[in-house]
């Protein structure tokens, strides 16, 4: 994101930098087409899910926005968070996203042991193996937005063998 493109010091009291907003709806989320922007500019981008190419997509997007804009992510949870987790690499601040969840879905597991991300149908409480090093995980309630995932650890780790 750049900086603002006027020094707010001259703007005498006008808004500096892009006030638009970006519309963001994954797989079969319903049409943003009726969100209100409050008059402000919209631009909208659908992906079918929150894969690489989208996410690059999207930083791609965000990478020539000013401060002060929007974006609002729809659906699924897992979608929208990775999404989320761009947009605070591109430099947006928690305040500047809106999270649209069609509901729980799939759940992304970061494994504490090998650094790999697993989706699972259950979420936390439950246990899922690790597709990176099949270790299995026990899921947390620790959700990173960094991340974009539910924290995994060693499920069996304090057991006798």
């Amino acid at each position: 994101m750049k900086p603002a493109s006027v020094d707010p010091s001259a703007a005498a009291g006008r808004a500096t930098g892009y006030r638009g907003v970006v519309l963001v709806s994954f797989g079969h989320a319903e049409s943003l087409a009726a969100e209100s922007t409050d008059g402000r500019p919209r631009q909208n981008l659908h992906f079918e899910s929150a894969d690489h190419e989208s996410l690059r997509q999207l930083k791609s997007v965000l990478a020539s926005t000013f401060v002060g804009v929007r974006l609002v992510l729809a659906g699924p949870q897992s979608d929208i968070c990775a999404a989320a987790a761009a947009a605070a690499q591109c430099g947006l601040v928690q305040e500047e996203i809106r999270l649209l969840s069609e509901g729980a879905g799939t759940w992304r597991v970061f494994c504490g042991h090998c650094h790999a991300t697993t989706s699972s149908a259950r979420g936390p409480g439950s246990e899922v193996d690790c597709q990176g090093c099949a270790t299995t995980l026990a899921i947390t309630g620790h959700f990173s937005r960094r991340q974009a995932a539910y924290l995994g650890f060693a499920a069996h780790a304090e057991e006798a063998a």
